[in-house]
Formats: structure tokens, sequence, C-alpha cells
């Protein structure tokens, strides 16, 4: 019998799955004969024990890697600093230190997706997490990685995805800015380059639509001083505006920033909101209006995904729920 809170072992699978623990580690790594009979009882046992191979320990039988490398598509490295990559990071490592898997950042040239070929050709990498993922990155997964990779953000056919509801988050911060009165409604979209942005902004231009309203759209970056910019921006071609929606909550921050600037109230005369819900939130002066992103849940999801070599859904999104706050 397992002992309850004790993590399901290679030995408990064989023992609930009636086959020896060498059968067990065939069928669950792939690797050698197993009769179909033994394989059907020692998956639905793993499934049914919700048991994780120790991809570390498979990994130095093979003579292959023992990291989870973390790859970031960016134009440049600067991408690396931002805030919501290291807690990816984070959580993907408190996954990961059980299994003795240790855990690498690596920058992806947007101009250069063919660099996955080398991580593939690494002996030391054990899986991967994709995050800013794009069409061009996904056609260019080399078929090796197959089973060791996933994605946060957009999928594909072989490559898993884990998101945040970005557009029913933006759809909440819409209606309520559109419920409290707002009637001007600007938003400060994501890089053009990036797909899983593209959702929040046709979630704002579906609302603003249905409800009679001029679309106002500014590109932003993720980043509060791109945010303080395109407001600037937004006053200069909607001086009427009543409401500006940030892409995330560091460009809502720099929005409040550009505005105070220009001696606006936020939110009397301009309300605000964000999407992600980062600490900073909270206490930032007005506090702000935004809509959870639970980073940390999912880049756990994703990294255990990759520990279970892939046998996971296609496609697993997390849920978005608005947080009220002064700013709007």
């Amino acid at each position: 019998m397992i002992l309850p809170h004790r993590t399901p072992t290679l030995a408990d699978v064989a023992a609930a799955a009636g086959v020896s623990v060498a059968t067990a580690s065939r069928v669950l790594a792939d690797t050698g004969y197993a009769s179909p009979a033994a394989r059907d009882r020692v998956t639905a046992a793993a499934d049914r024990l919700g048991y994780v191979p120790n991809l570390a320990a498979r990994a130095l039988a093979r003579g292959s890697g023992v990291r989870l490398v973390v790859v970031v598509s960016g134009a440049t490295p600067a991408v690396l600093d931002d805030p919501y990559v290291d807690r990816v990071v984070g959580a993907a490592a408190r996954v990961c230190a059980p299994h003795g898997l240790g855990v690498a950042l690596h920058w992806l040239p947007t101009r250069d997706p063919g660099g996955l070929r080398r991580l593939a050709e690494d002996r030391g990498v054990g899986g991967l997490i994709l995050l800013n993922t794009t069409e061009g990155v996904l056609d260019a997964v080399p078929p090796v990685l197959r089973g060791r990779v996933v994605s946060i953000g957009i999928g594909s056919a072989a490559v898993p995805s884990f998101d945040v509801d970005n557009a029913g988050g933006t759809d909440a911060v819409v209606r309520h800015l559109y419920a409290t009165g707002r009637r001007r409604i600007a938003m400060v979209t994501g890089p053009r380059w990036l797909s899983c942005a593209g959702r929040s902004v046709r979630a704002y231009r579906r609302i603003v639509r249905e409800a009679g309203l001029p679309a106002r759209m500014v590109r932003g970056d993720f980043t509060a001083q791109r945010g303080r910019a395109a407001v600037r921006e937004v006053l200069a071609r909607w001086p009427d505006t009543d409401a500006v929606v940030g892409i995330s909550d560091a460009t809502a921050l720099g929005v409040i920033d550009g505005l105070r600037a220009g001696g606006v109230q936020v939110p009397g005369d301009v309300a605000v909101t964000g999407f992600d819900d980062i600490p900073l939130a909270a206490v930032t002066t007005p506090a702000l209006t935004t809509a959870t992103h639970p980073v940390g849940q999912i880049a756990a999801a994703a990294a255990t995904a990759v520990l279970a070599g892939g046998r996971v859904d296609p496609e697993t999104v997390f849920p978005s729920r608005l947080v009220r706050r002064v700013s709007a």
C-alpha cells in the first residue's frame, strides 16, 4: 500500500500493474519489449497513481541531459530581464528540484528559431519549456525533442501548451470599465509578433464593437517605459479618452505614471487597468485594477508535463478573474 502524501515510485507502479520493475521501466521509458497487455496495465497504473517519471534518473541511465531549459524568444537578450521570466524559472525549479534536475535559462533570438537544433543536440538538455512562443519557433522544434518540450503560450500538434485565459481576463476588465461608465476606452497592446497577446486584443475589439464604441489602440511591449510613452500617444490622438487598458501590469503602471506627469488624475479623469496581478499592483498608488495571471501554477504544470514525458492534454488553459481596486 502506498503511504499517504508519499510520491509514487516506479516500484509502486510495477506492483499495482503486477509486473516486474524492469518491465514497468521499459514501458514508461518506451524502451525494449513488453507485451501489449503489460503495457496497458503499467500505463493504467501510472495514471491511477499519478506517477511522474524521474527524468533525471532516466537521463543519467541513457547518458543524456539532466537539466530543464526555459527558452525565451525575443529580439534581444533584454527579454530575459522580465520579472515574468524569473517567476517561470522559479516555479519550474521548485518542481524539478526533488527529481535532481537543474533549470537553465536560454535566450532564443526571434530571427533565429533554428537555434533550437543546438539545444536538441546538447546531451545535457533533458527537456524544454518555451516562452514567448511564435509559430516560427513551433515550426523549428526538432522531432527529437517531441515529448520533451512544452510551450507557455501557443502550442501545436507536437508541442502541448499551457497558458492563462488572457482573452477572458481582458473581457472582464473591459466590461468592468464599461459598467462603471467609461465609454472612450483605449488599449496599449502587446508586440505584434507575439501571437498569444493577440487574444487580449481580439477580446478588447469584440467588447467595444458590441458596445458600439470606437477601438483605440497603441502598440506596447509589456514594459512600464513603453506604457508611459504609449499613453502620451493615446492622449495626443484621442484627448477625450476616459480609460486605458494595459496589456500587462507593468504597462499599466507606466500608463499611470505618464498620466500623472501630464496632470491627469487616475481614476478621476482616466481609469487604468492592467493584467497579471503582480504583487506591486496591490500596493501602488492608486492600487491597480487588474486580472489574475497564475504564472506559478502555469509554469509548474508545464515543468511537470516535461517530467511526465508529454503525456498531457494538447492545451491547458488557466482561468483569469477580475481584481477590482482603486485605479478603475
